[in-house]
């Protein structure tokens, strides 16, 4: 008795959302809340100086965070396969097929550079479509060969630096003021460093697949332990100086107390810090005496790190409410 396969395949539209690495999408969705936050000047016209304006950013991001993602994944499929954490991702990306993920990439770029076109327009500043071609570029030369930046340390840092916390921050809070004084700088410097700490352990969790296959990331290149070193200090300095901006910036409204939340953005900061502490560890273990479970402890825990991402993330944008109602308020 023969028996038919009623497995049905998922659509494409929902194949492109899983190889849009959805567990970062809180994460990529936090600039929004940031600029808005930092560049909020009162008064303002409600709808053309903060909705309108908001909402074609977020659009304008929203489709250049999913065409990063998808370039991200066409390009390392291969490698990926390689990586048991990451098998919904290449059996999403299996299905869904190289030539359709393509057309998506080439539909969100143009997508994206309508509304673009359209924010420029609107707030009459030609700057906002230069920093958009930038994040466009800088996506694509990152993952994609013939330059695939991720491949060499230190322009990796400063191509992910860029595209995953300075210009998206910056690009926000440009749409709402042309004016950074020293309270965002400091915090918009820990911020960058505190994305980069965060990724280091996704450089962990790819250490054996990227050195065997010959990728010169900054984890390869370092080594685990002193990877592991780099994550808890980047991730330390950015928690400073984040915590400075705010304190800072807080300290020019009517409600300056409200820096006493800063122990909630504190305490997600230690958290993950015990967490790098550990792969230090374990790292240190693997030194000692190779053995595979050890490597493979320190593949599952450094896997975790979206979950980390976003305890940060989200602590960051719980302060920057709180600094949206100080200056409401």
């Amino acid at each position: 008795m023969s028996h038919s396969n009623n497995t049905k395949k998922p659509g494409t539209l929902k194949l492109l959302f899983a190889v849009s690495r959805p567990e970062f999408l809180p994460a990529n969705s936090a600039s929004l809340i940031i600029g808005l936050a930092w560049g909020l000047t009162l008064p303002l016209d409600v709808f053309w100086g903060v909705a309108l304006p908001l909402i074609l950013a977020f659009a304008a991001l929203s489709f250049v965070g999913a065409f990063a993602a998808h370039i991200n994944t066409y390009a390392d499929y291969e490698l990926d396969q390689k990586d048991d954490t990451k098998k919904k991702l290449t059996a999403a990306m299996s299905q869904l097929g190289k030539g359709k993920l393509k057309t998506a990439m080439i539909i969100e770029v143009a997508i994206s550079l309508m509304f673009i076109l359209a924010l420029s327009f609107l707030q009459a500043k030609p700057v906002l479509l230069l920093m958009w071609m930038a994040a466009v570029f800088l996506a694509f030369v990152y993952s994609a060969k013939p330059l695939r930046l991720k491949s060499h340390s230190f322009f990796a840092v400063l191509t992910l630096l860029t595209v995953l916390s300075v210009l998206p921050v910056t690009f926000v809070t440009y749409v709402l003021t042309s004016r950074f004084d020293l309270a965002f700088l400091l915090f918009l410097a820990g911020q960058a460093l505190t994305v980069y700490g965060v990724i280091v352990p996704a450089e962990i969790r790819d250490y054996f697949g990227d050195k065997a296959a010959g990728a010169n990331t900054m984890t390869v290149r370092l080594g685990l332990i002193k990877a592991s070193v780099l994550g808890l200090g980047l991730l330390s300095i950015g928690a400073v100086l984040c915590g400075v901006g705010f304190v800072l910036k807080l300290a020019f409204t009517n409600l300056p107390f409200l820096s006493g939340f800063l122990i909630v953005m504190a305490a997600g900061y230690l958290f993950i810090l015990s967490k790098y502490a550990r792969l230090y560890r374990l790292s240190k273990q693997l030194q000692k005496k190779n053995e595979d479970s050890t490597e493979q402890n320190i593949v599952h825990l450094a896997a975790e790190n979206p979950k980390w991402i976003t305890i940060v993330t989200q602590t960051i944008v719980l302060m920057s409410i709180i600094l949206l109602i100080a200056k409401i308020i």
